[in-house]
């Protein structure tokens, strides 16, 4: 999965010369407030102390507790699941309209034996037809046992050359006729400078969202997104997540009861 480039760098340096403005400018405020206390005797430090909290917690709000996970592929057929701190998986399925990962069964059969939260992703090419993708993707999942809150992936990381409308009338449609079949509305997986490029309009997909820049949990959603369910935020030694939602909230976001 992939790691952002050159415009996540600029994208980073900007946050942090944008911090160290807010910071400077705290600075001066607080000169301000402290000379209005020689002049009208109140309590001048405690009053910019106070504005200084207020605003850094405006930049760094408290974080919430991070519910941590990772992902999977053939690639580590065999991850030990039954030792890991993961408190949901997520594993590849498939890929195109004839790939199938060897170690789906067993990653599947695993998660559901420790009872952490799992997930299944396809990996999308954008030059195919994306209804002949979503089948693929839909037969392997459904080859295997599946139960309530299971979580269904769309992985978009490539355009197989394709303009940014149609890659993103592609995810569309791949997205859409996935819901209808399973009443399940798919994570949408992507790198974060391709999800603000080539993901408009599909705000209404949750987001998990690779950056590997960002410390885990601090990424900002990118496009039309006003939140993210996941954060990729290294894959060293494997690809891990944190998500700000409870392994519950998770389940909700995946296969409905019967």
């Amino acid at each position: 999965m992939p790691k952002p480039r050159l415009a996540t760098i600029a994208h980073t340096f900007k946050n942090h010369f944008d911090l160290f403005s807010k910071h400077f400018s705290l600075a001066i405020g607080g000169v301000i407030l402290a000379g209005a206390t020689v002049i009208t005797g109140v309590a001048g430090p405690a009053i910019a102390s106070s504005a200084q909290h207020s605003s850094v917690h405006a930049v760094h709000p408290e974080a919430a507790p991070l519910t941590y996970g990772v992902d999977v592929s053939r690639y580590e057929s065999d991850y030990d699941w039954n030792a890991s701190p993961a408190k949901f998986g997520i594993i590849k399925a498939t890929e195109g309209t004839s790939f199938r990962d060897a170690s789906f069964a067993r990653h599947w059969r695993e998660m559901d034996k420790k009872g952490i939260v799992r997930g299944a992703y396809h990996y999308g090419h954008p030059s195919n037809d994306p209804i002949a993708e979503a089948e693929h993707f839909l037969s392997m999942v459904n080859s295997q046992p599946a139960k309530p809150g299971d979580l269904l992936v769309l992985d978009l990381e490539t355009t197989d050359g394709e303009s940014v409308a149609e890659v993103n009338a592609w995810a569309k449609a791949w997205l859409s006729h996935v819901k209808a079949k399973t009443g399940v509305t798919p994570m949408l997986y992507s790198g974060w400078n391709f999800a603000n490029t080539y993901g408009k309009g599909l705000a209404e997909y949750p987001l998990w969202v690779a950056h590997y820049s960002k410390a885990k949990g601090t990424v900002t959603p990118p496009a039309d997104w006003k939140s993210w369910a996941i954060h990729q935020y290294t894959d060293s030694p494997v690809d891990q997540n944190v998500s700000v939602l409870t392994p519950d909230q998770l389940r909700e976001l995946g296969r409905p009861a019967v």
